[in-house]
């Protein structure tokens, strides 16, 4: 038996941070907004014959096992693979996983890759495949692996694709497909890792403490913030695709106010060359202070920003707005 899960990263095009709980509690009409693209995190997991369970990462080149789920170290190197393996108490198998996206690129990946690992061990022990119950696992356990509380946002991506915004309200959270067309948004944005792993949990963090702690500032941001993503899915539903730009830049512009370690000098001259060479707006992906950046523009500078963030080094990642979230399958059936 074999059994193959994979879930799309996503680019966060506003509303980012608000998003972990209780912030939204403080922003009436709190939303994010975010597009599933095609480099994706995938799991699988293989019988094995020796009643053992054992733990693969391909990225990190590292490995871990035990006799039994009980057994495995849920404070190694491994920890959220341990973690998810021992909730689903998997025995008797072998868990590999991979990504597509750089470590650290602020497109989150580990949210992917989370919610991958939960798709295919809920396949493999005959758990809940329900995607909000895969959610709350998912969202759960990376909390309990990084120490700190998670957004919500990142996770949907990955169950459902798609271009979607999520409404974050006191009666719950809800995720509403956006009709946007997506090869038009595709033309206008470039996607290029820095070259520098961001840590989002740490940004974050200190943010929601400064927060949680009355930072007026620190609020009047996330107002901002609240305020663009509502203009911007307006924009985006209309195809009003400058309308777009100008609210990647304001979005930009506050977030870069959040904390001084948002942007950095390397990525502040990526910025300078895109716009020199016709985008309107650029933006980091995730928390910020490196990871992946976004440019957008027009289509017919395309060809000339993705040039030009090349030539400050950035790597150029090559993507797709992916429409399909979770893909679970047995890995002998057909692609």
């Amino acid at each position: 038996m074999h059994i193959a899960c994979s879930a799309p990263t996503r680019i966060d095009l506003a509303g980012g941070t608000i998003d972990i709980w209780p912030l939204y509690l403080f922003h009436d009409g709190a939303t994010t907004l975010n597009a599933a693209i095609s480099l994706r995190a995938h799991a699988d997991i293989a019988a094995r014959s020796d009643g053992r369970v054992e733990l693969r990462s391909i990225d990190t080149d590292r490995g871990a096992g035990a006799a039994h789920w009980s057994e495995l170290d849920s404070t190694g190197d491994l920890s959220l693979l341990a973690l998810l393996a021992r909730h689903y108490r998997l025995d008797n198998a072998m868990l590999t996983t991979r990504g597509e996206s750089p470590a650290g690129a602020g497109i989150a990946g580990s949210s992917a890759l989370t919610i991958a690992v939960c798709g295919a061990l809920a396949r493999w022990t005959g758990a809940s495949e329900d995607p909000e119950h895969i959610f709350q696992v998912a969202m759960n356990v990376e909390c309990q692996t990084i120490k700190v509380p998670t957004g919500v946002q990142d996770y949907r991506p990955a169950l459902y694709g798609g271009i979607a915004a999520v409404e974050l309200r006191v009666d719950g959270i809800k995720r509403v497909a956006l009709d946007v067309d997506a090869r038009e948004l595709e033309r206008r944005i470039v996607l290029a890792y820095t070259g520098a792993p961001r840590n989002s949990g740490t940004n974050n963090w200190e943010i929601t403490k400064k927060h949680i702690d009355g930072d007026r500032h620190i609020f009047d941001c996330f107002e901002r913030i609240r305020d663009t993503s509502i203009a911007m899915r307006q924009a985006l539903q209309r195809g009003k695709w400058d309308e777009v730009g100008r609210q990647i830049a304001t979005e930009w512009d506050n977030r870069k106010r959040l904390a001084p370690g948002v942007t950095t000098p390397t990525i502040e001259d990526l910025i300078a060359r895109a716009r020199a060479a016709g985008a309107t707006a650029a933006k980091v992906c995730g928390a910020g202070g490196g990871g992946c950046l976004f440019c957008y523009g027009p289509p017919e500078s395309h060809d000339a920003i993705r040039n030009a963030v090349a030539s400050g080094g950035a790597r150029l990642l090559d993507y797709r707005i992916e429409a399909e979230g979770l893909r679970t399958r047995a890995a002998d059936a057909p692609e």
